[in-house]
């Protein structure tokens, strides 16, 4: 990924996204808001202790940051489902402006232009899906209970549905999220993947350890886990584009529940097919560290 900052406001895109250049997209960090104390500074969850109107200025300064309308977000409702509504014009707003009328809800697709989908994360995976064919887009939040229940898979099969997405055709963006190294699960997560995973359980968990007390652990690669249930689906290798950076490696840059427990604040994925009505600029500047 890519590396923008607009002012103080940093965050992350895809190349290949960005090449389409009909996609508006970025997960955000922690820098450019105007959020404080554990929360600082860029908090994009009105559930965490933050003032509401400092969370709407994170995502209004988002927005410019991104080149899409400050009134164009829809937000998830995330509790670790495989639950993905279709998003709608009528949706548009929903979460930032006003009351979201639908519940458990971990991902969002649409095909029309304009609308911003936006999910929280704070160690869980984004994963991003792009049809170029029909222009049709879908964000879901991937914890380890949705990984396993396939919510990526969920979505390939939805966008099929209801796009005629075929799944060779789409570019799936996986996002910032917890590392192997950073994530130890223990027998009943580990046993959850290995029944899902079968042959290709090697890849995604580690041998197990035996910590004091006898208890057996596990590292496991969320990211891994679902590029590999994308291209089980039919998603070409080619066209998954995952990023190492690590939440909870870097927890000084994004918000990580591994690294500070339930006193943080939520990152947030967004993604939109441009409004070409709408033609606004981008206000931001490549950065190389």
């Amino acid at each position: 990924m890519k590396e923008y900052r607009t002012g103080a406001l940093r965050y992350f895109s895809f190349s290949a996204y960005e090449e389409l250049g009909f996609v508006r997209h970025g997960f955000s960090t922690r820098e450019g808001g105007v959020s404080e104390g554990y929360l600082k500074s860029m908090n994009f969850s009105f559930d965490r202790g933050d003032r509401p109107e400092y969370v709407r200025e994170n995502y209004r300064r988002m927005a410019a940051a991104i080149a899409v309308e400050p009134d164009s977000f829809v937000v998830a409702r995330q509790t670790h489902t495989t639950n993905i509504r279709i998003v709608t014009a009528e949706d548009r707003g929903a979460g930032v402006l006003r009351e979201r009328p639908y519940h458990d809800i971990d991902g969002l697709m649409t095909d029309v232009p304009g609308i911003t989908l936006v999910t929280y994360h704070a160690d869980c995976i984004p994963v991003y899906f792009v049809d170029p064919v029909h222009r049709a887009i879908a964000l879901v939040h991937a914890g380890w209970r949705g990984t396993v229940e396939g919510i990526q898979q969920r979505a390939v099969e939805l966008m099929g549905e209801h796009y005629g997405t075929a799944a060779a055709d789409l570019i799936v963006g996986i996002g910032p999220g917890i590392c192997k190294d950073c994530y130890e699960v223990g027998e009943e997560v580990a046993e959850e993947f290995i029944s899902c995973f079968g042959g290709d359980t090697e890849h995604i968990l580690s041998a197990p350890h035996t910590k004091v007390g006898g208890t057996r652990h596990w590292q496991l690669n969320l990211k891994e886990a679902n590029r590999r249930r994308l291209m089980r689906c039919g998603v070409q290798a080619a066209r998954i584009h995952l990023t190492e950076l690590c939440t909870c490696c870097r927890s000084e840059l994004f918000f990580s529940h591994r690294a500070a427990g339930v006193k943080r604040g939520l990152n947030a994925a967004f993604l939109a097919i441009q409004d070409t009505s709408q033609d606004l600029p981008h206000d931001k500047t490549l950065f190389s560290s």
